[in-house]
C-alpha cells in the first residue's frame, strides 16, 4: 500500500478527507508516528488505527496540531474588542460567530468573554468546531494549564478562573456560551449567517486549492456584512478575487449587500 492509497483507505474506513492536505508535511509526521512504533507500511499502520483507539487518537492528534491560548496575539484581539466587534454589534444586535478548527477551547471562550463584557444582555451564538473528539472533550470541561492564560489580563484571570494547584478552571457562565460540535472543515457542509467567522492557524496546512475552496466557503457562510478573522501568520492574497473586502490586518469583511 503506498501513501495515496493508505490516504484513500483512511477516508473510506474513518471518513477523514486526507487529500486536502499539504502532502509533504503529512506524510512526514505520519512517517514519524509510523517510526515511532516501529509499523512497517501503512497496510500495517491502518490496521493499527482500526483496532486501537488509542493509536487512531494519537494519529489525529499529529496531524490537527492542536495548540491555542486565551487571546492569542494579544493585539490582534485588543483590535478585535475594540474596534472589529463593536461594529458588528452596532449593526447586529445578537451575533452568530463560529470558531472553526477551535482546538481545546481558548478561541471562542476568549470571544465568550468579550461579548459578556461588550454586550452582557445580547442572546450571542457561539459554534465552536474542530475535527478532533479529545481537543473538543478538552475545550468542554474548560480546564487550562498556566501556558494557555499568559495573555489573559489579572482581572480577567480573577473574574472567570478558578485556580486548583496549577489548573484555572473557566467560569460556567462563559462555558455555557459555547456550543462545541465535531467538523471537518474538507468534507462536512458549512452553516450560514454568520457575523464573525474566526480561523486562524488552520487553513496553512493545506494546499493552495483546497485553501481557495475554503475561503469561498466561509465567504458564503458569512452574513452580509459579517467579518473573517484569520491567523496572524497568514495572508489572503487573493480577498478580492474572493469578494472580500480587508478591513484591517487579519480581518476581512463580505459586503453588505452582497448574495
Amino acid at each position: 500500500m503506498d501513501f495515496a492509497e493508505f490516504k484513500e483507505a483512511v477516508y473510506r474506513r474513518f471518513g477523514l478527507y486526507l487529500d486536502g492536505y499539504k502532502e509533504p508535511q503529512l506524510k512526514r509526521r505520519i512517517d514519524s508516528l509510523m517510526a515511532l512504533l516501529q509499523v512497517p507500511d501503512y497496510g500495517a499502520y491502518l490496521n493499527l488505527l482500526a483496532r486501537d483507539g488509542q493509536q487512531w487518537q494519537r494519529f489525529i492528534d499529529k496531524i490537527t496540531i492542536n495548540v491555542s491560548e486565551f487571546f492569542r496575539n494579544q493585539e490582534i484581539f485588543v483590535r478585535l474588542e475594540q474596534e472589529i466587534l463593536p461594529s458588528l454589534l452596532a449593526t447586529f444586535r445578537d451575533l452568530k460567530v463560529w470558531s472553526a478548527g477551535c482546538a481545546d477551547g481558548p478561541e471562542p471562550y476568549s470571544v465568550a468573554i468579550l461579548l459578556a463584557e461588550l454586550a452582557p444582555g445580547g442572546r450571542h451564538q457561539i459554534l465552536a468546531t474542530d475535527i478532533d473528539p479529545g481537543a473538543l472533550a478538552a475545550a468542554r470541561r474548560g480546564v487550562y494549564g498556566e501556558r494557555a492564560l499568559q495573555a489573559v489580563t489579572p482581572t480577567r484571570l480573577n473574574r472567570y478562573f478558578r485556580r486548583e494547584g496549577d489548573h484555572f478552571y473557566l467560569q460556567e457562565q462563559i462555558k455555557g456560551m459555547v456550543d462545541f460540535r465535531q467538523h471537518d472543515l474538507l468534507k462536512d457542509a458549512y452553516g450560514s449567517g454568520f457575523h464573525l467567522i474566526i480561523c486562524r492557524n488552520v487553513v496553512i496546512y493545506f494546499t493552495a486549492d483546497t485553501q481557495n475552496d475554503l475561503y469561498r466557503r466561509f465567504y458564503q457562510a458569512l452574513a452580509p456584512g459579517g467579518v473573517f478573522f484569520i491567523g496572524a501568520t497568514e495572508n489572503l492574497f487573493q480577498y478580492r478575487e474572493l469578494g472580500f473586502e480587508k478591513i484591517a490586518p487579519w480581518f476581512y469583511r463580505r459586503p453588505a449587500g452582497t448574495s
